[in-house]
């Protein structure tokens, strides 16, 4: 496919495919960047066959699919956002039955935990967001980041592996 031609059948379904995105996501932004990815995929060949059916029925539905995508992995972000907050919040009560140097000793082993997994290279820190404050399967996290499954428990065992050998959390213990 030539640059001119593939600038005509943008022309022509760039505002179908993102007005399919916006129906998911309700975010301009967004499905701007889905109707992107939708047609650099196009560009490079995403193994659409034009005797299965018309070209702007595909990209809708390439559209409609990235942006489910999109909004998923979203939630399933700011559901581990939130639900971090509230461990963090749950984390600084202090009841009355608990004795101060408890608590003292507990904040500073997740304090230090925090940091732990701050030091961890971002794509296993997402990952055990994902696993562990997320509630998520590794397969479930897996399909989250859009990865081959042995790749996320690969993220996810690298990340306990440097977490049990961490020299700050091994004194603390």
């Amino acid at each position: 496919m030539t640059a001119s031609e593939f600038s005509q059948l943008y022309e022509r379904h760039a505002g179908d495919v993102q007005r399919a995105a916006m129906e998911v996501l309700r975010d301009p932004r967004l499905a701007e960047e889905v109707t992107q990815d939708v047609f650099f995929a196009l560009w490079r060949g995403c193994g659409y066959d034009a005797a299965r059916g018309p070209l702007g029925a595909y990209l809708y539905r390439a559209a409609r699919n990235r942006a489910f995508d999109v909004w998923r992995r979203n939630r399933t972000l700011a559901t581990t956002a939130n639900r971090f907050e509230a461990l963090s919040v749950v984390a600084h009560r202090v009841t009355a039955a608990e004795e101060p140097e408890q608590v003292l000793a507990l904040a500073d082993r997740r304090a230090l935990t925090r940091e732990a997994v701050s030091r961890l290279p971002h794509d296993q820190r997402v990952a055990v967001a994902l696993t562990y404050w997320g509630g998520l399967t590794v397969a479930e996290a897996a399909l989250r980041l859009g990865i081959p499954l042995g790749t996320a428990k690969s993220r996810v065992r690298l990340a306990l592996r440097r977490l049990a050998g961490d020299p700050a959390l091994e004194a603390a213990a």
